[in-house]
């Protein structure tokens, strides 16, 4: 989590900290998962800014707490299997300790019928001004769906997107707003008061928008489990809805609904109780073909400055096409993501060849280019336009991310790739979980060793050359595999006659 959250101690951050810790790999193995618990701890322990420390303090007795939740109904099992799930410590982890936070107290004697109230939430957002999201509008529903909440929200920073495509909402919808994030605090806290549990779909991205920390939660992004494909991955609502209920939240390109966004995230937990809760495989019913063409006619513009709005894809990228925002994972980043989705896979290609920049492959394997602009107004920057997928993998096509796999995509075995390089009398053998950064480092070598070797080859022509009445000069110079001084040329003539 402090790695995510690039928190820094005494000796930086994670990168920073391993390249010290670590002489031999330094930063070059950086995934926590593979360190030692001995290196875990030696970064924490750098860390003694006293509000580092009380997320830290926190963090540990959230966990505590919640691991010990109790399984006496359908309900309490959903909650325990979010609280279980191997990233729902990263996600829900918040900084509940700074100011404006409200975190709702554990009842420890509750009442048998408390155990199964429920209320789903959802909420829209904004991007503000300094690069993070502010809540617009909320809305809660109870198990029978109907509407107990629904509120606008005046935020109280300057908006400089208002993501219409996304919210539905436009600055003139806000204008005679008044509730604020503290009253809309005030009204959940009275639904949630007394021990209710909280549904949602990535219900991490609400409550950091809410300001709220509340223990007993359902995610149904993190109950689930759904097949697509070759691996099984973390879900959409969207996809849930068809998968599971059997009908289409929404049409391509449309708004979001708060309301039918959380009563479809109610039904879902409903679905599940009915179908019982450790029946948790969900088979995507779609055509591989469809997802190949919807794959095909989008192309992905990640790492946009938070001062690009959406709208200005439009003058950075050739073609007519629409802006599908992509849910953002982590608020306050310095950028986002978006699609510029196309009619068809031809505008999509055409587009694509028509950016300027240099083309490359993301780690995964997917074409993008480096785009830089520079807009009407003046504002110039940089950002990455990916495909979708990798050619002439037309048979299987799936949305690809330079981050970390989700749990479900992690094999249980690693795979390790044996690699043997010879050079002359170097041989290396290296067993490991990644190679890519040692083959290319393999690579620099063979090519460094080899122009040493054209160079000695060089030099040991033009001493001989250099006969004098000395004698004939027996000196060969021996191609070196270990680190040695290095002699200019005059250096090595002014050796061999001295």
């Amino acid at each position: 989590m402090a790695q995510k959250r690039g928190m820094e101690g005494s000796n930086g951050g994670w990168k920073e900290f391993l390249s010290v810790y670590d002489k031999r790999f330094g930063k070059s193995l950086c995934d926590p998962a593979r360190r030692t618990p001995e290196a875990l701890i030696a970064f924490l322990k750098t860390f003694s800014n006293a509000d580092d420390l009380k997320f830290f303090d926190r963090v540990l007795e959230k966990h505590e707490s919640e691991m010990k939740t109790d399984t006496t109904s359908p309900e309490q099992e959903l909650v325990h299997k979010t609280v279980a799930h191997p990233h729902y410590a990263m996600h829900y982890s918040f900084p509940s300790h700074e100011e404006g936070w409200v975190v709702t107290k554990n009842r420890k004697k509750l009442k048998a019928t408390r155990h199964s109230e429920m209320v789903a939430v959802d909420c829209e957002m904004v991007l503000c001004e300094d690069g993070t999201d502010a809540l617009v509008r909320v809305c809660v529903v109870d198990r029978d769906l109907k509407v107990k909440l629904d509120e606008l929200v005046k935020p109280n920073k300057m908006v400089v997107d208002y993501r219409t495509s996304i919210t539905g909402l436009a600055a003139k919808d806000l204008q005679h707003v008044t509730r604020s994030l503290q009253n809309i605090q005030e009204s959940m806290k009275k639904l949630i008061s007394r021990g209710t549990i909280l549904v949602g779909h990535s219900l991490d991205n609400d409550l950091l928008a809410l300001k709220m920390d509340h223990t007993r939660v359902i995610d149904t992004s993190l109950v689930f489990r759904y097949w697509s494909g070759p691996n099984f991955r973390r879900p959409s609502l969207k996809d849930l809805c068809k998968a599971i209920l059997g009908y289409e939240l929404r049409k391509e390109g449309a708004p979001h609904n708060c309301v039918e966004d959380a009563r479809a995230a109610m039904k879902l937990v409903l679905a599940k109780i009915e179908g019982g809760v450790d029946n948790n495989s969900i088979h995507l019913n779609q055509n591989q073909n469809d997802v190949h063409e919807t794959n095909a006619m989008k192309l992905l513009c990640h790492r946009i400055p938070n001062n690009i709005s959406d709208k200005s894809l439009l003058q950075i990228i050739p073609g007519e096409f629409t802006i599908e925002l992509k849910p953002s994972k982590k608020a306050g980043g310095d950028n986002y993501s978006a699609f510029a989705v196309f009619k068809n896979k031809q505008e999509a290609d055409e587009a694509f060849e028509g950016l300027f920049g240099d083309q490359d492959k993301d780690s995964s394997g997917f074409p993008q280019k480096l785009v830089s602009f520079k807009l009407d107004s003046g504002i110039a920057g940089n950002l990455y336009v990916r495909k979708m997928f990798r050619e002439g993998d037309d048979n299987n096509v799936q949305v690809a991310s330079n981050k970390r796999p989700s749990e479900d995509e992690i094999p249980t075995q690693p795979k390790k790739v044996k690699i043997e390089e010879e050079t002359s009398e170097l041989k290396v053998n290296i067993e490991c979980n990644n190679c890519d950064d040692y083959l290319k480092e393999i690579e620099t070598l063979k090519k460094q060793l080899s122009e040493r070797d054209r160079e000695i080859s060089m030099l040991n022509k033009i001493i001989v050359s250099q006969h004098t009445d000395h004698g004939k000069a027996n000196v060969m110079l021996k191609p070196l595999r270990s680190p040695c001084k290095e002699f200019t040329f005059k250096e090595l003539v002014m050796g061999y006659h001295n």
